[in-house]
């Protein structure tokens, strides 16, 4: 279903254009894409450094460990909601208005923490932030996904899925530029945010029509192809702990804010390194196998991780290890579902997909905050490395009862960011379609 297929970027419906508006040029695919990738990128690097930058000030302001898990956690529960009410405000107003407004709430929020220092605010400004940074991904993918052409569609999610992820490697990097205790980085994260936008609306591409994805119940995707469900529940569960409880661990462990910086974005350059070789081996063998070896494979780094000194090289090269095995599950859990979908349910597939990683995101954070609080600070890899090994356990159990798909049969990998939305989905579809 097609919503506000005629409706213009004001919203006014099919408004003929100006004569200003008509004699502005079209920019061609690639600069129009540029503009965006350029507003993606700055978006990235300030959540990158806000992410980091809450879980290390939470701990220098002596929040409660419940606090700081539910305040990393409550990010989580944001993304889930914005993903979905950012469909209904595009059908209203169209995406200029709605980036606009995303990006100033969120510009907000980032100020807010910086400003009222109470657990609770916190909590509510980082549910807020969730909202608003997943409604900007639905704009900015879906005018992506309009502006690309059958040529330019693969360069388009390569470069989309280096910048979210390369985005966030940056911002973490920049906790050491200033003092986390003052409230300058907060105010960097801000002006981030809101430089996002000069792209945006500078661009003078017209707004696309928002697509309405299938649905896919969660009972009929069970009962399809459950393995899919519970790898991708243990993917989201994992990163959230390993993300959004990082930088508390980090902290309590002694670790200065540069290697606190370096500790966490290991994990993420590490995907980076590690998305394309996995994804093209998973073209060649069978996926669900190369899913339970990933799986086992971060189980394993998890526990060897608890031993390790985390400020020490081997620590940092441990987490860009781990990174590599865990940021490209989430690919390879989409690919491999499609592979037992219809053409027609990929969408409904992927966008349920998304919700039951958000979800795992969500629940991951709350679970490690309740050990931290009765077992101690140094749960935090068994956590990951337990969670990593019921995927690797149900994975291995499905390989003995249920065939898979032939390796001729199994549709084309694509790269997807960990915090894809359904429209990036959908822009990948086009992509196999065209194989």
């Amino acid at each position: 279903m097609t919503i506000a297929a005629t409706r213009d970027d004001s919203g006014q419906g099919n408004a003929k254009p100006t004569p200003q508006e008509s004699a502005v040029p079209d920019p061609g695919p690639t600069r129009a894409a540029g503009a965006l990738l350029l507003a993606m990128l700055l978006l990235m690097i300030g959540s990158g450094l806000q992410g980091t930058l809450v879980g290390v000030r939470a701990e220098l302001e002596n929040f409660d460990t419940a606090w700081s898990g539910i305040t990393m956690a409550s990010y989580y529960a944001g993304f889930i909601v914005g993903a979905r009410l950012a469909f209904t405000m595009l059908a209203r107003v169209g995406h200029i208005r709605v980036f606009a407004a995303l990006a100033s709430t969120a510009s907000t929020a980032s100020l807010v923490h910086g400003v009222l220092i109470f657990p609770g605010v916190w909590v509510a400004a980082r549910f807020l932030t969730g909202i608003c940074m997943a409604g900007l991904y639905v704009v900015a993918e879906s005018w992506l996904n309009d502006v690309a052409t059958t040529e330019t569609r693969g360069r388009i999610i390569a470069a989309y899925s280096f910048i979210t992820m390369g985005g966030v490697s940056i911002g973490q990097f920049m906790l050491g530029l200033a003092d986390p205790s003052a409230v300058t980085l907060f105010i960097v994260t801000s002006a981030l945010v809101s430089m996002s936008l000069v792209p945006i609306a500078l661009s003078t591409t017209s707004a696309p029509p928002v697509e309405e994805p299938e649905p896919m119940p969660l009972r009929q995707l069970i009962a399809t192809i459950p393995s899919g469900v519970i790898s991708m529940f243990c993917v989201g569960a994992s990163v959230g702990l390993m993300m959004g409880l990082g930088p508390l661990y980090a902290a309590r462990q002694g670790l200065t804010n540069s290697q606190i910086s370096i500790f966490l974005s290991a994990a993420v350059v590490g995907s980076l390194f590690f998305q394309y070789p996995v994804g093209i081996l998973s073209d060649r063998l069978p996926r669900r196998g190369m899913m339970a070896t990933m799986f086992v494979a971060a189980s394993a780094l998890a526990f060897i991780l608890r031993t390790v000194n985390p400020s020490s090289t081997m620590a940092t090269a441990l987490m860009l290890l781990l990174g590599g095995m865990a940021y490209p599950l989430y690919s390879l859990t989409i690919a491999f579902t499609n592979d037992w979908v219809t053409r027609s349910q990929m969408i409904g597939t992927s966008t349920m997909l998304i919700r039951i990683n958000g979800a795992g995101a969500l629940i991951g954070p709350l679970i490690g905050t309740a050990a931290f609080v009765t077992v101690g600070i140094d749960a935090y890899f068994p956590l990951i490395g337990l969670t990593y090994a019921v995927g690797a356990i149900y994975l291995l159990w499905r390989i003995l009862v249920k065939d898979a798909v032939p390796v001729e049969r199994q549709r084309s990998w694509v790269p997807l960011p960990s915090r894809g939305t359904p429209v990036i989905a959908a822009l990948s579809r086009h992509r196999r379609q065209r194989r």
